[in-house]
């Protein structure tokens, strides 16, 4: 833990990471904003909140994955994380229900467990190009948290395959993401792959292993992408 002051004692962060597990998240960074210059609140801690190995069996057996109305996985994190913030006298932030968007690829950087990867998506110390941000814990005080920092993991990746993954090349190192290839080539039968199994490039990625990603779950975020 990092040597910060904090109102709330130096276990505050263990028990909320121990709280989000049990839901079936993972505490995927930390942050002081006001220590790191992050956009949004400019005080008190952020921890961002991620599906994990232990998310898909939890969504699987909720409300929002058996109702079949529009949007489940984001409707769940609303309630997961909304309870999780009521518990712990946080706030609860959201990636999705914009506009205006809450700033979560900055927080991500900024927490120095998430970097740019060649292919321009952000890329996760522990899941890789796999990384799912489903919210994230304002709270008013700085607390206690993991010490960040290390390098990119893909200074170490010497082959780099999700540069090369993509079948149709969307994805590549020093250019924009094809979004239009991409869409085409999933309207296409060959598209089915990606469509049942998930993106190529982000599979590829050696670090993706550690979220354990069903290729049931991964259809459900592609047909979300991109619906037919």
């Amino acid at each position: 833990m990092t040597d910060t002051p904090s109102t709330t004692g130096g276990r505050i962060f263990d028990l909320i990471e121990q709280a989000a597990r049990g839901e079936g998240l993972d505490v995927m960074g930390a942050l002081h904003p006001a220590r790191s210059g992050a956009r949004g609140p400019g005080h008190g801690t952020l921890i961002l909140l991620g599906a994990g190995a232990g998310f898909w069996p939890v969504f699987r057996g909720s409300p929002e994955a058996a109702d079949r109305a529009p949007d489940p996985v984001d409707r769940w994190s609303r309630r997961v994380v909304g309870g999780l913030a009521k518990r712990f006298g946080a706030r609860a932030l959201y990636p999705f229900g914009g506009p205006p968007h809450q700033p979560f690829t900055d927080w991500a950087l900024k927490s120095g467990r998430a970097f740019q990867s060649p292919t321009g998506m952000l890329v996760h110390d522990a899941v890789g190009l796999m990384i799912s941000y489903r919210g994230a814990l304002h709270l008013n005080e700085e607390i206690a948290i993991p010490a960040g920092g290390a390098p990119s993991p893909c200074i170490s990746c010497a082959d780099r395959p999700c540069i090369s993954a993509c079948p149709v090349g969307a994805l590549r190192e020093g250019h924009p993401y094809d979004v239009a290839g991409c869409h085409s080539h999933l309207d296409t039968p060959a598209g089915n792959t990606c469509m049942m199994n998930g993106c190529a490039a982000r599979l590829a990625c050696p670090l993706s292993r550690g979220a354990d990603r069903q290729p049931e779950q991964s259809a459900l975020h592609m047909k979300a992408f991109h619906p037919k």
